[in-house]
Parts: C-alpha cells; sequence; structure tokens
C-alpha cells in the first residue's frame, strides 16, 4: 500500500516536535508533503525555525517548510512559553537551521497540495491552533470535498480545560477557526484532552527514549524532560501527558484508539468558555455527527510504537 500523503500542520512546541519525528521516521506509512507552521505555542518566527530544526534534527531536507498565519482570525494571539519555554523547543541545545523556508507561504501550499493531490488522498494533520486550515478553506472552499480527511489535536469534553476551566489551548486560541473547521464538512478525527492524558511520559518510558542513545533520542529526552515539569506541577500523577505524537500514532496504527462519532460545537461567544468543544458524547442533541471524537489511547503500546519509530532516526 503506497504511504498515506499528510501535511502536518503545527506550532512547535517539543510535543509537536516529537509528533513531526515520528512521522518523518515512518515513510513506509506516511508520505509527508509539506509541513505548515502556525503561531500557536509560540510566535510563529520561532515555530517556523522550529519545525526546520526538527528536520535537521531528523536529517530530512526533502520536506518543505512554510510559514504560514502570525495572529489568529480575529483575536490576539495567546502563546504558551510558561511550558515550552521561550525558544519552544528548551530542553535541548540545538544549532539554528540552515534549512530555507520555502517561498510559498503555508496556506498557499496547503491549497496547492491538495488541488494538486488526487481527491481523497491528502490528510491534514493540524497540532496546534487551526488558523491556516481556516484560512486555507476561506481562501480555496473546494478542497474541503477534495481533502482525505483531517485528524487533529485538541478539544476536550471530560477532562475540560488545559489552558481555561473549559478549553484545551489550541481550539482556545482560534475559536473562530476551530468552529469553520468543525463547520466545513471534512471528515474530522480528535485527540483530545479526553485521550491525550492518558499518554503519560512516565520515568520509565522516558529512559527508554533516552536509552536509545542517538542525538535525536537524547534531543526528545531533554525536550519532554523540560516540557513535563509544567504538567507535573499542575496535575501530579505518574507524568505530563504527550498530546500531539497521538495525532501521528492514530495515522500508523488506529487500533490504540477508540472513540464515538459525535457533533462537536466549538464555543466562540462567551469569554467564560471561550474554545470550549461542546461535545455531545450522550448523543442528547438532535445535532449531526461531525467528528470521531477519540476518548482513549492504549498507552503502553503506543510509547513503543513511538520508542521503536525514533530509534529509526
Amino acid at each position: 500500500m503506497a504511504p498515506r500523503k499528510i501535511i502536518i500542520d503545527t506550532d512547535p512546541g517539543q510535543d509537536d516536535a516529537v509528533a513531526l519525528l515520528l512521522a518523518l521516521a515512518s515513510p513506509d506509512e506516511l508520505e509527508v508533503l509539506a509541513i505548515t507552521a502556525v503561531a500557536g505555542n509560540v510566535p510563529l518566527e520561532l515555530t517556523a525555525r522550529n519545525a526546520r530544526t526538527v528536520c535537521e534534527l531528523a536529517r530530512i531536507s526533502h520536506v518543505p517548510v512554510h510559514a504560514g498565519c502570525a495572529a489568529p482570525l480575529s483575536r490576539r494571539l495567546v502563546t504558551a512559553e510558561h511550558v515550552h519555554g521561550k525558544t519552544g523547543l528548551d530542553g535541548a541545545d540545538l544549532p539554528a537551521p540552515t534549512l530555507p523556508l520555502a517561498s510559498m507561504g503555508a496556506v498557499e501550499a496547503i491549497v496547492h497540495h491538495v488541488r494538486r493531490e488526487p481527491p481523497g488522498t491528502v490528510t491534514l494533520c493540524p497540532l496546534g491552533p487551526l488558523t491556516n486550515i481556516a484560512t486555507a478553506l476561506r481562501h480555496a472552499p473546494d478542497i474541503a470535498e477534495r481533502l482525505g480527511g483531517i485528524v487533529l489535536m485538541g478539544g476536550a469534553y471530560f477532562e475540560v480545560g488545559n489552558v481555561t476551566p473549559a478549553a484545551e489551548f489550541n481550539i482556545y486560541v482560534d475559536p473562530e477557526a476551530a468552529a469553520e473547521v468543525f463547520g466545513s464538512g471534512i471528515d474530522i478525527t480528535v485527540l483530545p484532552l479526553d485521550a491525550t492524558h492518558r499518554a503519560l511520559i512516565t520515568p520509565d518510558r522516558l529512559q527508554a527514549i533516552a536509552g536509545i542513545g542517538t542525538p535525536v533520542a537524547r534531543a526528545v529526552a531533554g525536550w519532554l524532560d523540560f516540557y513535563e515539569r509544567f504538567d507535573l506541577e499542575k496535575y501530579g500523577g505518574a507524568g505530563g501527558p504527550l498530546h500531539d505524537p497521538c495525532v501521528i500514532a492514530h495515522l500508523l496504527a488506529p487500533d490504540l484508539f477508540s472513540g464515538r462519532r459525535i457533533n462537536v460545537e466549538i464555543e466562540t461567544v462567551s469569554e467564560l468558555t471561550r474554545g470550549m468543544t461542546v461535545a455531545d458524547w450522550w448523543g442528547v442533541t438532535d445535532r449531526p455527527a461531525n467528528a470521531h471524537f477519540v476518548g482513549h489511547v492504549d498507552a503502553d503500546a503506543f510509547f513503543r510504537l513511538l520508542t521503536e519509530r525514533l530509534a529509526r532516526l
């Protein structure tokens, strides 16, 4: 079977960086057509830089990195340096990338690839705010019917919010963009906090990655050790959650995940619940289902997959 064609839209962030590495380590299953950067965890200048840093760490030069939207559709940008550090990739000392940014902007690149490839063959994989995706749909509504789907990290239901009591960060940063994407009619799979909070970076799992001993593994171990400190202080427990790699793992091994096809709406009006993913998990409304909302991941199998793939780089 030919590799699945994907575009990774991202705001690296340590967990985004690990997701990129997981995808780049899996060329038999995934063909990364492009990486598109968006402002989110840190400003666009840094997310575009960090995406190129990750490619160079993986010794990948053929995947273009495109810079996208520097701010949400209609709101002031909120970032998360308190989690990810000033660079977004604090925890590993890596050189500045020499790989240049692609000349084409992220939105144009998304449209270009989706139109160029056969209908139904390109999957978008957003790991950050959905600004680039919504903007692409605004500029080229025809790509909605051509996409093979969207698999994204964002939202929460039972786990509630991680940036406010009601909202997960990616959706909170640009709720208007999220509302447009969820209302687009595209086949969407959502990896929310309900799933990702089961994928905990325990000491044994972190040590297994560090024990690989390669430059990639040392960087990942440094990133995750830095990154999880915030969630360990916030949540306690056995380890901090590893969010974004769940998107790539779902593409590689969907049997590790389970959920329901339900209706998901995005709150954009209330300041109290801005960015809330109102997930009709119990089917109490008559709103039509628009997303597969994942609620569980086999965490042991997920980390085995991640560790095995990182060892390939």
